[in-house]
């Protein structure tokens, strides 16, 4: 996730999190495949007000954790291929930490005005606090249209609205 960045030289801030079942550490002929397992836990929940036949808004949210664990974080951070560096491959200058939580509440409302039509409107909050922190240096981003450049390791927030039709045939 990008945001915004108040630090001098940064173009923006960047949040990592990557989900994982397990990281790889290699084979070796005493102990064979090492698979450092990835501890995750996570809930939902959600309750639904029918305001009457036609109309109802629900509140929603869930909440999630990733822990990659000390060996697994030591294999993420010190793996030739990142150089010490997030999970994209990029030059990190500061903390190399991979465990995450995020988190979501929303809020949507719903008019059903005839059978199988139905019109939503829905906003919702996502927080992702990750552990990384210091900067990377980027390469070109095309797939998601960013700069080389520097970015700053923060959490992120983000906002979402969905205007919805729905027809059920």
């Amino acid at each position: 996730m990008y945001g915004g960045t108040g630090l001098p030289g940064a173009y923006q801030s960047l949040g990592f999190a990557g989900v994982a079942d397990a990281v790889y550490g290699g084979t070796t002929a005493a102990t064979g495949t090492q698979l450092n397992a990835v501890k995750t836990w996570g809930f939902n929940g959600a309750y639904t007000h029918n305001w009457n036949p036609h109309w109802n808004t629900a509140i929603y949210g869930s909440y999630a954790r990733a822990n990659y664990g000390g060996e697994g974080k030591a294999l993420i951070c010190s793996s030739p291929a990142l150089v010490g560096a997030a999970p994209i491959g990029v030059a990190l200058t500061g903390a190399c930490n991979p465990d995450f939580s995020i988190g979501m509440v929303g809020l949507i409302t719903r008019w059903t005005p005839v059978k199988n039509l139905t019109f939503s409107a829905d906003v919702n909050w996502t927080r992702l606090d990750q552990n990384y922190s210091g900067t990377v240096t980027a390469p070109t981003l095309g797939a998601v249209a960013k700069p080389a450049a520097v970015y700053e390791l923060k959490n992120q927030n983000s906002v979402a609205a969905v205007i919805r039709a729905q027809r059920v045939f």
